[in-house]
């Protein structure tokens, strides 16, 4: 079960969340068709705008990472709702990359660094929320890092990853923010920095022991609470009558040229890949319901 825990520690000061996020990446990339290096970058976009719409405080509201450096995968677009369900995807799916030096997949050089990080909150008011920073490195948690700091002024720092299999499977996937509130000692930033340096690889961790022990490693040396526990997976809200509403916005006479000329409409839905089709008869009916509101 994919899964976000959220903590406490440090008297207050921290605050830390954390998303074990295997199903929820591997159906995204069932659904997308993505290489392992497009797996990543989406799964890991996937896995920060969980984290971040299970810590909004409307219950319904959304959250939105939008992610375009300039790289060969196009944007990366992630959309959570309040509790953590996410659904994205990426504009080219088939991108692929040689492995870096290191033997990592090269997420950064995918993404790109010539463009922007930007979250958007829709809490329900009249517009939502926007906030973007440079993107730093392409890697997406740093790129987060210095989203939180510069644009949200809370100094944050974050981990994400996907781990791909052999078999091209997902094996692991999660991540993590932790959140200095203001007040926080010099000696609890020394201690989580030295943690954060120090710790095991994340998706080694989530893999090999579990969620419970990212929070172990994080805040080792430091007492600390579970607040909060949520179910989380990937979660496409897409349905005819939205998509019909879509249809309607092309217009009344571009619909009526359609009807003319006996087509039929396919609308895919770019976060599940649904397949909707209007037949002329259906786009007579829209059209009519049009009228009659």
């Amino acid at each position: 079960m994919d899964r976000i825990l959220r903590a406490t520690a440090g008297d207050g000061f921290i605050k830390m969340s954390a998303v074990t996020a295997r199903d929820t990446v591997q159906r995204a990339k069932d659904i997308h068709n993505c290489t392992p290096t497009t797996a990543a970058a989406l799964g890991r976009t996937l896995c920060a705008a969980s984290i971040l719409g299970n810590l909004l405080k409307e219950d319904d509201g959304t959250l939105t990472i939008r992610i375009n450096g300039g790289g060969p995968i196009g944007s990366v677009i992630a959309v959570s709702d309040s509790m953590g369900f996410v659904r994205g995807y990426v504009t080219e799916p088939s991108v692929d990359l040689p492995l870096r030096a290191d033997g990592k997949l090269n997420v950064g050089g995918a993404v790109g660094t010539d463009g922007m990080f930007t979250v958007s909150r829709d809490i329900g008011l009249k517009e939502p929320y926007i906030g973007s920073t440079q993107l730093v490195s392409g890697e997406i948690a740093e790129d987060l890092t210095a989203y939180m700091l510069e644009s949200e002024q809370i100094p944050a720092a974050c981990g994400l990853g996907v781990l791909i299999d052999t078999d091209l499977s997902v094996k692991a996937a999660g991540g993590f923010i932790v959140q200095l509130m203001p007040g926080a000692s010099d000696e609890l930033i020394d201690i989580l920095e030295e943690n954060i340096f120090m710790m095991d690889q994340l998706t080694t961790i989530l893999d090999e022991d579990g969620l419970e022990e990212v929070f172990a490693q994080v805040l080792k040396g430091l007492p600390y609470h579970i607040v909060g526990e949520d179910e989380v997976g990937y979660k496409c809200y897409c349905s005819r009558e939205r998509v019909s509403e879509a249809v309607m916005g092309v217009g009344k006479s571009e619909l009526e040229a359609m009807i003319d000329e006996g087509q039929t409409v396919e609308v895919s839905c770019q976060f599940c890949d649904t397949v909707y089709e209007f037949t002329p008869d259906d786009l007579r009916e829209l059209l009519c319901d049009g009228k009659k509101d």
